[in-house]
């Protein structure tokens, strides 16, 4: 058990990576947008890595406090989960889910049958049809099953089609033919009756030869009986090329009978960026979330990575990124102001800077209202003791309410095996949520202790509890205790 330390409250977060100074008070500003989003009645999302939402405190800060739905990126793939036949390895999957129960945030599961990242046992089988058939109803049944009543919906099948829109080549469809693809609905739903089931594509988010084949697939399984309830439309987007019939299409597919959602949204663009591509990348950002607003069956947008730095379009499209929000260093880019303002936020000119251009791949204007960080604070290590610290700082306030976050943190050499806080707010602040542990509050006094899965911290690692509260007046940080 570690000795008590207090906190003392600084401008400068100091941790085992170093220390940032962080800038001045923050200007009201709009509620997170996952709360604008509740408002209109649909979902914010985004793509998550476990490791990230563990190890890094403004990635999980973020995660936590802007959205209400997460999708793990990678973790629920079949190469992920089950690398090696009959072994399954459901350690990172269970994180998310267990992170967004605890943020009160829906699961999209991603995805049970897609052509690629596929363990090799898999691709390399060369199984015949029936025992091919019978390893993906095992593996859907399996994976499904365990997530029961966790996930609000699955991406059941993922990319089915080429460009021309014909089948995809793959082992489900060159060795079971397209009847895979309602015998995968069906497997899925009895599994979990209760989950959204979605087929799920990219290039298919505007009118055109791919979006048809993927609709009349639809309206074919519809007509056949096949508990298909969604589509997805991946909108990985080039600069300033959001289809003009982006809405139309998702109209036509609600049409069907389904609903839809954009499950995968980004806007890369050719880097540097500069003040008109970021500018560009705005509108793009509102017109998608506009369009779907527009479509009562649109049940929400998912984005492709919380930041710059986390996303997946540079090491993949050379010349290009700056595709997410948030830029490298977890600043809002002007396409949040520009999704906050669609989604019907408002803000005071004054607390609206214009974003200047950056000459770095990954631009960093002035932040908006959003997200600036308020009253910060640091533990030192205490007398005798490991040398573990604590954080506690306010990333997002607006109004009358913030989102907070406690970095635990471990240098080379120091662990704990879990950890506790306490803390009196100074000036009324009151708790309304948590995330990442377990809260009470009993007047000013405020006590905090891990999840069962986040207890433990290595040397050199850190986890971070998040909140949200209300305040009124001025929110300075408290004097924080680490046991």
């Amino acid at each position: 058990m570690l000795r008590r330390t207090a906190l003392a409250v600084t401008a400068l977060v100091c941790t085992a990576l170093g220390a940032v100074l962080l800038p001045g008070a923050a200007q009201a500003a709009d509620p997170p947008l996952r709360d604008l989003a509740a408002a209109k009645g649909v979902y914010i999302g985004n793509a998550v890595a476990g490791g990230k939402l563990s190890g890094n405190a403004q990635y999980a800060a973020l995660a936590g406090g802007q959205f209400n739905s997460l999708t793990p990126e990678n973790a629920m793939k079949w190469g992920s989960v089950e690398p090696t036949r009959g072994s399954f390895n459901w350690a990172e999957a269970d994180q998310i889910v267990a992170f967004a129960q605890a943020h009160n945030q829906q699961v999209r599961g991603h995805t049970l049958v897609w052509h690629s990242q596929n363990p090799n046992w898999l691709t390399n089988g060369g199984f015949g049809a029936t025992e091919l058939r019978g390893i993906l109803q095992q593996h859907i049944a399996t994976e499904v099953g365990r997530y029961q009543g966790k996930i609000y919906a699955w991406d059941v099948l993922n990319e089915l089609f080429n460009e021309d829109g014909t089948f995809r080549s793959s082992p489900w469809y060159g060795t079971l033919g397209a009847g895979f693809v309602a015998d995968s609905l069906t497997w899925a739903h009895q599994a979990d009756p209760a989950a959204k089931l979605y087929i799920n594509d990219y290039n298919v988010e505007g009118l055109g030869t791919k979006s048809d084949a993927l609709y009349n697939l639809v309206r074919s399984l519809k007509a056949q009986g096949a508990p298909i309830d969604g589509v997805g439309f991946q909108a990985h987007f080039v600069l300033g090329q959001v289809p003009s019939t982006l809405q139309a299409n998702l109209q036509r597919f609600a049409d069907l009978g389904v609903d839809v959602a954009v499950t995968e949204l980004d806007v890369r663009m050719q880097t540097p960026a500069t003040e008109a591509k970021l500018a560009q990348q705005a509108t793009d950002y509102a017109t998608v979330v506009k369009a779907c607003l527009a479509v009562a069956r649109c049940k929400g947008v998912t984005g492709w990575d919380i930041s710059d730095a986390d996303s997946w379009v540079p090491s993949v499209f050379s010349g290009y990124g700056a595709a997410t929000l948030y830029d490298e260093s977890y600043q809002p880019k002007p396409a949040v102001r520009a999704v906050a303002t669609a989604l019907g936020g408002t803000v005071s000119p004054s607390n609206s800077p214009s974003p200047t251009a950056s000459s770095s791949a990954s631009p960093s204007p002035s932040p908006t209202a959003t997200a600036t960080p308020t009253s910060t604070a640091t533990s030192s290590p205490p007398p005798g003791g490991t040398g573990c610290t604590a954080a506690y700082a306010v990333p997002n306030q607006w109004n009358t309410g913030f989102s907070g976050s406690v970095t635990v943190s471990c240098p080379a050499g120091a662990s704990l095996s879990s950890w506790h806080l306490d803390w009196n707010f100074t000036a009324g602040q009151q708790l309304t949520q948590a995330w990442s542990g377990v809260c009470t509050q009993s007047g000013t006094h405020v006590s905090c202790s891990n999840a069962a899965w986040n207890g433990a911290v290595g040397p050199g690692g850190s986890v971070t509890l998040g909140f949200n509260g209300t305040w009124s007046g001025s929110n300075p940080a408290p004097v924080v205790t680490l046991s």
